[in-house]
């Protein structure tokens, strides 16, 4: 099958870029800006896990959204749109019901945004070649990330905090410019959601399995048990810590904050950038194991060393674990469930059982640290690692030998002619 339009991938790489404010709001520098009026770490964490429980609960409609539609490039500008009605809210209300509101717009743009990026990039490129430009999408990404940081951390310091939302809203923007310039054409609206089928097909022979197909697949099952133990315990660190240099008085908490987002988005860059070639090395168990190996090494090194040297290494393992997982899971999910017709409701059910872990993390990490300190807490979201861990070993070879059947036979369906598309 030829693909339409070329030059498709160039907008979607700039959708990448964008989003990356879009699904991930102000981030950490949201606990500065409360604390700076008069909110505690466990009031803090409480809002941030509702805003999680409404992503964990919105990620997988979206991703079953993303598969019934063929209007996905509508469906990340309305995510994005979300993200900066958020960002006018919480710029002009600091109080609880408000800033409540404004996490859940955030959390729903960010649930929203991952299936339908997944989603765009399969039908752009197919299925061989998946990996490949997701790993492109998540340089581009983690740039976007690098970049927001930046200019977040020059505007909360010589601007104040608030004039980080405006920017967040600028992302949101761009984001929508970028998703309408994908011409329609480009998006394969069968092989999107993962049905070898070409567009002109006969609809009456296509057909998507029951949306029961992600319970009998034990491969995903596994992947979502170790990633949302995962997630309880890393997605508190990057927020705590940056809270626990805040209440140490060390350093601007702006320029910190915006220190540890471009540390580990430039780790987690150059991991993106390899992920593709490191997984057709070696394989998607050994990968995911890496990542999650990540999680101890991250805990460890930011409960015993101070907040203002500990910078680097606590980011570098985060990054190499992100970087990685986020061009391996989906990647993943593609390979177990091309052919069903439900690849993006799986991307959707993946990330919305990684939210269902990290909903609770901030909460848990913030009354760990108000009760116990900083350096418990660290070392408690840590210890979860073992779980993940147990889960990802204890049943590595029910994931391998699915790895290994699924490979032939996805070499027997169609697929996107995307060979003029990528270097």
């Amino acid at each position: 099958m030829q693909i339409h339009n070329v030059k498709a991938t160039r907008p979607l790489l700039a959708v990448s870029f964008f989003a990356a404010d879009v699904q991930a709001g102000v981030g950490p520098f949201l606990g500065i800006y409360l604390q700076s009026h008069g909110w505690t770490p466990d009031r803090i964490g409480t809002v941030l896990t509702i805003g999680g429980i409404v992503g964990m609960l919105v990620t997988t409609p979206a991703g079953a959204l993303v598969d019934a539609t063929s209007h996905r490039r509508a469906v990340v500008a309305i995510a994005s749109a979300l993200s900066i009605v958020a960002a006018i809210i919480i710029w002009m209300w600091q109080g609880l019901w408000p800033v409540t509101l404004s996490q859940i717009a955030t959390a729903a743009a960010g649930a929203t945004m991952g299936p339908a990026l997944a989603g765009l990039t399969l039908g752009i490129v197919g299925r061989q070649n998946f990996d490949r430009q997701y790993g492109r999408n998540q340089v581009a990404n983690h740039a976007g990330n690098i970049a927001a940081a930046l200019l977040s951390g020059w505007l909360g310091a010589w601007l104040g905090i608030p004039y980080i939302f405006a920017l967040t809203a600028a992302f949101g923007a761009g984001c929508i410019f970028a998703a309408l310039w994908i011409p329609p054409g480009s998006v394969h609206r069968h092989f999107a959601r993962g049905i070898a089928k070409e567009d002109n097909d006969d609809p009456s022979d296509i057909h998507a399995d029951a949306m029961r197909v992600l319970l009998r697949s034990r491969p995903l099952l596994v992947l979502a048990g170790a990633l949302a133990a995962f997630n309880l315990g890393n997605s508190a660190m990057l927020p705590l810590y940056s809270l626990a240099v805040a209440s140490a008085h060390t350093a601007d908490p702006s320029h910190v904050t915006a220190a540890n987002i471009v540390i580990s988005q430039v780790v987690m860059l150059i991991a993106a950038a390899y992920a593709s070639r490191a997984i057709r090395r070696w394989g998607f168990w050994w990968i995911i194991f890496v990542t999650l190996a990540t999680l101890p090494l991250r805990a460890v090194t930011a409960a015993w060393i101070a907040p203002s040297w500990g910078i680097v290494p606590v980011q570098v393992f985060d990054g190499i674990g992100a970087g990685l997982q986020t061009v391996a899971v989906p990647a993943l999910v593609v390979h177990l469930l091309h052919g069903s017709g439900r690849v993006n409701l799986g991307q959707g059910a993946v990330l919305g059982v990684q939210a269902a872990g990290a909903c609770f993390s901030p909460m848990l990490g913030g009354w760990l640290a108000h009760l116990y300190g900083y350096p418990a807490a660290f070392m408690a979201l840590g210890s979860l690692s073992i779980v993940s861990l147990a889960i990802w070993v204890g049943y590595g070879r029910q994931v391998r030998d699915a790895c290994d059947s699924r490979r032939d036979e996805l070499g027997k369906l169609a697929d996107v002619d995307s060979s003029t598309l990528l270097p």
